[in-house]
């Protein structure tokens, strides 16, 4: 005997259905200032802890630029990072490119870096 079973079958169906037709919540706006988007690109980076296991603490970040080098507008970003190993933090540094606006990471760069003058980059600091 299976008295309203079919009611409880179907409401649990429309829930179900329900739940898989919801709309998501809105995504994040992304970060206004410039600034704020070069810290959002840093910590998408895993030398800057993007997936690591171990939570960790970026501290004492700075960001040197914009400069020209070759034609292309860069910015240096460096940071010490506590969390993933015991003692001494690790360094991670990034450099960001600049087209019109569009962020982009160059890989093995690090040199260009070099001579440029910093400054503090708190953006970095406390989003992480």
């Amino acid at each position: 005997m299976r008295s309203g079973g079919g009611v409880w079958g179907a409401a649990g169906l429309a829930v179900w259905l329900g739940a898989c037709t919801a709309t998501a919540p809105p995504p994040r706006a992304a970060p206004g200032t410039l600034r704020e988007r070069i810290a959002a690109l840093a910590l998408g980076q895993v030398e800057f802890g993007s997936v690591s296991l171990l939570p960790v603490r970026l501290e004492h970040s700075r960001l040197a630029g914009p400069f020209e080098d070759g034609g292309r507008r860069l910015y240096c970003v460096r940071t010490r990072m506590f969390g993933r190993t015991f003692g001494k933090p690790e360094r991670p540094k990034l450099v960001v490119r600049d087209e019109g606006g569009a962020l982009s990471v160059l890989r093995d760069e690090e040199d260009v870096c070099e001579g440029h003058r910093s400054e503090p980059f708190p953006e970095l600091d406390t989003a992480a």
